[in-house]
């Protein structure tokens, strides 16, 4: 019944808190969260996984990044952990720490509001997902604090989806990652 309401709470409430800055203060504040800064500040936030297509990033959530670039976070490995839908056929990208691993994405800078409704958009504050900031570098070689989500995964990996392995391909693709990691992710295999 908790959990009920606390769904019901977050549908009724997101678009309120959205625009109140103190309230969406307070919602992160009752998950144990902190939101900090003010909401026109400017953020990175590194998508690994389907944010990294337009389809899903703009077009799905409608973001309106404030700029793009290619990137990498180091320590970290991409997995494939979670549990997605339908059950034990598809499951959504997530990252866990390893220090011999990076992982290639997308750094979008949006501003703290906009970070808060892609964050709404997936679970955030919630049960899965949870934000962690990182130290991510573009293609350059630039050094760029990023916050990122991941969650509590299975100790093993399953299959993403065919559509989202392809969501994930097409990003990476059309944002100029690097063609190692492109031919990392057409070698995934997808569930069946």
């Amino acid at each position: 019944m908790w959990i009920a309401l606390r769904r019901g709470l977050k549908r009724a409430w997101v678009p309120v808190i959205l625009r109140v800055w103190p309230l969406a203060r307070l919602w992160y504040r009752t998950w144990g969260l902190a939101l900090d800064g003010h909401p026109d500040d400017e953020v990175w936030y590194f998508a690994y996984g389907a944010n990294m297509h337009d389809s899903a990033f703009r077009e799905r959530r409608k973001m309106q990044p404030l700029e793009w670039r290619a990137g990498r976070i180091l320590g970290y490995r991409l997995r494939f952990n979670l549990e997605g839908r339908p059950k034990g056929r598809a499951a959504p990208a997530n990252i866990s720490a390893d220090e011999d691993a990076e992982v290639w994405g997308v750094l979008y800078r949006l501003t703290r509001r906009e970070l808060v409704r892609l964050s709404a958009s997936e679970g955030i504050p919630g049960w899965r997902y949870r934000p962690i900031w990182l130290a991510a570098e573009d293609s350059g070689g630039s050094p760029i604090d990023a916050v990122t989500f991941v969650a509590d995964g299975k100790a093993t990996d399953g299959n993403p989806s065919l559509r989202y392995i392809t969501l994930l391909r097409n990003g990476a693709r059309a944002h100029g990652l690097p063609g190692h990691w492109i031919a990392y992710l057409d070698g995934i295999a997808h569930a069946e």
